[in-house]
């Protein structure tokens, strides 16, 4: 594990996971909550969680609240409407654009009330560019997947995008510092040629792993350069490719643990030793019984025996979150996870070994 790219943002000698902004022991979610009141969101985000808030998302309130329809909203000179089979690229804003760019000021202003005073690591999220372009339609239907332009386009949009919208989080909560999630489950897909052309009955050609890594290392720089601080990416999907997110720069990847499968420990160890933190996914996203905290940190702990990590570095290194987004929890059930996260961070934070 010791062979590392020459393009790792590594950690220059720094102890794995040392200099993150959150400290050790840290918990946070993925995105999403149950519920449509922004207000109550933001109470129990930044209430649960208190060295790692996050700007919720609340898909329920329809199109536009949607990760998608979020992210469409923040796009420079690129506007998406509503169609039956999904989001598609249209020539001006209308009403679909409106709404998803009212509902995040809507989120904003409520994040910007419950973080008033705030200091500390504050995580924003938006989708990245290849599981927009995947999930994008062009006029005619098909994904802009299938357009070299048109992804270089989006891409280019969104990095304008996410400029504006990291500028205005930075001035609605001053103490902060903010760290940017780029949302990517289709990019397994994307990278081994699995996402299905609108038909259903053929798939886009694979996109080349140089084309994908240049157009996150964009994003990467723009976060860098608005924020001074790298990005953290997220999958739900298996087969995360962590070597790949690792060269590209960004210092933390957020995965499902129970997804995560031996073949990808060698990559893992090597992203770590780079200084690359951790986002597990150990706490179900859904309603359901919770384990004990140390218990559900448990196959972590195996996992940095397994790869001879030192275990002083495991609470320096990992981010307990849940599985996923918590939109198909009850609100109970979402308060009392982001809890469980809190409790079993700390039960890393406390012993180590």
């Amino acid at each position: 594990m010791s062979d590392k790219s020459n393009n790792d943002q590594g950690s220059g000698g720094r102890p794995p996971g040392a200099g993150k902004s959150w400290g050790a022991g840290a918990a946070t979610g993925v995105g999403s909550m149950p519920g449509g009141d922004a207000r109550e969101a933001a109470k129990t985000v930044t209430g649960s969680l208190e060295t790692l808030p996050y700007l919720p998302e609340l898909p329920s309130r329809g199109p536009g609240a949607d990760m998608i329809g979020r992210t469409t909203g923040l796009l420079v000179d690129v506007y998406a409407h509503v169609e039956p089979s999904g989001w598609r690229i249209s020539d001006r804003p209308g009403r679909d654009t409106k709404r998803a760019r009212s509902w995040l000021g809507e989120d904003l202003d409520a994040l910007e009330e419950y973080t008033q005073g705030y200091e500390g690591t504050l995580k924003v999220s938006a989708v990245g560019p290849w599981t927009l372009a995947a999930a994008l339609e062009l006029r005619g239907g098909e994904a802009a997947l299938g357009d070299a332009g048109a992804c270089r386009d989006l891409t280019e949009s969104l990095a304008e995008g996410l400029r504006n919208h990291l500028a205005d989080v930075r001035r609605r909560v001053p103490g902060a510092r903010v760290v940017l999630q780029l949302d990517e489950p289709s990019l397994t897909a994307v990278l081994t040629g699995h996402v299905r052309t609108a038909s259903g009955y053929r798939t886009y050609r694979a996109v080349d792993r140089a084309v994908v890594e240049g157009a996150l290392r964009d994003l990467v720089t723009v976060a860098r350069e608005v924020t001074g601080e790298a990005p953290v990416v997220h999958s739900c999907a298996p087969g995360v490719p962590f070597a790949l997110l690792r060269r590209s720069g960004f210092q933390g990847i957020s995965f499902d643990f129970s997804l995560f499968t031996e073949r990808e420990e060698e990559a893992v160890g090597e992203a770590v030793e780079a200084g690359t933190a951790l986002f597990v996914g150990v706490v179900p996203g859904t309603d359901g019984p919770l384990s004990d905290p140390a218990g559900s940190v448990m196959g972590v702990r195996t996992l940095w025996r397994r790869l001879g990590l030192a275990p002083g570095t495991l609470a320096e290194s990992v981010v307990v979150t849940p599985s996923c987004g918590l939109a198909g929890a009850s609100p109970a059930y979402a308060r009392a996870a982001l809890a469980h996260c809190v409790r079993a961070a700390k039960s890393l934070a406390d012993n180590p070994e």
